[in-house]
């Protein structure tokens, strides 16, 4: 028996159009095949045109600079300069970026003198001429903006968490790049930007400049997404190290990063094949494990908020998360007061099954999932009800 679903709640204001969701494809001559790599047990697609497409085409992954949406840029506004649109940014968030490079340089092994020099030719305005002799509009890119072409100043992204296409409560501010030469690497690099200081400053400031940081926004995936574009819709390689992994390789890989990898995933599969879309991006805030939408963040709500919980088939053994009453009655007080609805997840294990049947994804085939909605009972509530009848 399946719990019954409510209707979710739709976003007051939708900007956008619905993609349909990413094909189901089994013969290799019909898949539009994406490439990730799996770096520091991360799962990170690169390519822009894949990255749009796995994103808009199901919502999966958030990027590595953003909140959700991976189309981060190093600013919301561009205005036109001369003849060129630039990224527009004040002079506060300019020096916030060169302090940025400065301890990048440093902890690439610069001394202090040598960061110097090197921040102070990055800030040092940049005639028109310069500007275009150093290659922007020979390479046809004059004129280029946020919806004309992928000019130097397009390919900058700046690590503001707090700024994105569309706003969710739902959502959560993933954690910034790390150290190395991983997603997201602070590198000084090309680029323009127009500085202009704030309009209550003495002297109005407002040149073109180098941006001092070069920044790439790349898809990260969950482990549970990966799998599924891979197992589920065969649309995705995942690469370690430059050689592609096998379902296999990386149904045992993920296991070892995650030991609660096969429940997670299996609840996972559940949900995208009922037509929902689970993201875990909010679920920690709420502190659950993923988070239900229909259709996708940018158009409902998030209508349930999920426990997964593993159990034999007579619903016995040690659960993943042990629940006190106490415990269950605070989780599901902060979902009611969020506007969602708490689901146990119940992934139900055949009780002659193997631990070497869980080392393939096959073992999914004999495996359950339960859904038990719970809602509070408020006695106030009930008896106004009760005086209604």
């Amino acid at each position: 028996m399946q719990a019954e679903f409510r209707a979710p709640r739709r976003r007051a204001r939708v900007q956008e159009e619905y993609e349909g969701s990413l094909p189901v494809s089994r013969r290799p001559e019909e898949r539009s095949l994406f490439r990730a790599e799996l770096i520091n047990q991360h799962v990170l697609i690169r390519d822009p045109e894949h990255i749009q497409k796995i994103h808009n085409q199901g919502f999966f992954g958030k990027g590595v600079l953003s909140r959700a949406r991976p189309d981060h840029s190093i600013s919301d506004q561009w205005e036109e300069h001369e003849g060129l649109f630039l990224p527009l940014v004040s002079l506060a968030r300019y020096q916030e970026l060169l302090r940025w490079a400065g301890a990048t340089l440093s902890a690439q092994g610069l001394d202090e003198e040598a960061v110097n020099q090197t921040l102070l030719k990055l800030s040092q305005p940049v005639g028109m001429e310069d500007l275009r002799g150093e290659g922007q509009v020979e390479n046809g890119q004059e004129g280029a903006g946020p919806e004309g072409g992928a000019s130097p100043c397009t390919e900058m992204a700046n690590h503001n968490p707090d700024s994105d296409s569309f706003s969710d409560s739902d959502s959560e501010p993933i954690p910034g790049p790390g150290p190395g030469p991983g997603p997201g690497s602070l590198v000084p690099g090309p680029g323009f930007v127009l500085v202009v200081s704030d309009s209550e400053a003495a002297v109005r400031i407002r040149e073109v400049r180098r941006t001092p940081l070069l920044l790439s926004e790349y898809l990260q995936l969950s482990l549970e997404e990966a799998f599924f574009l891979v197992y589920g819709l065969g649309c995705l390689s995942v690469h370690m190290h430059q050689e592609p992994l096998s379902i296999i390789q990386l149904w045992r890989k993920f296991q070892s990063l995650r030991p609660d990898f096969v429940s997670s995933y299996a609840a996972y599969h559940h949900f995208r094949s009922r037509g929902w879309v689970p993201k875990e991006g909010g679920g920690a805030k709420y502190g659950v494990n993923l988070m239900l939408y229909r259709k996708g963040p940018p158009f409902y709500h998030a209508s349930y908020s999920v426990v997964i919980e593993r159990a034999n088939d007579a619903f016995e053994g040690s659960p993943l998360r042990p629940f006190s009453w106490r415990s269950l009655a605070a989780l599901s007080r902060i979902t009611a007061n969020v506007s969602k609805e708490l689901m146990l997840c119940y992934v139900i294990y055949p009780a002659d099954q193997s631990q070497a049947e869980l080392d393939s994804p096959e073992c999914l085939n004999r495996l359950q999932v339960q859904e038990v909605i719970i809602s509070r009972w408020v006695s106030s509530r009930e008896r106004a009800e009760q005086d209604d009848i």
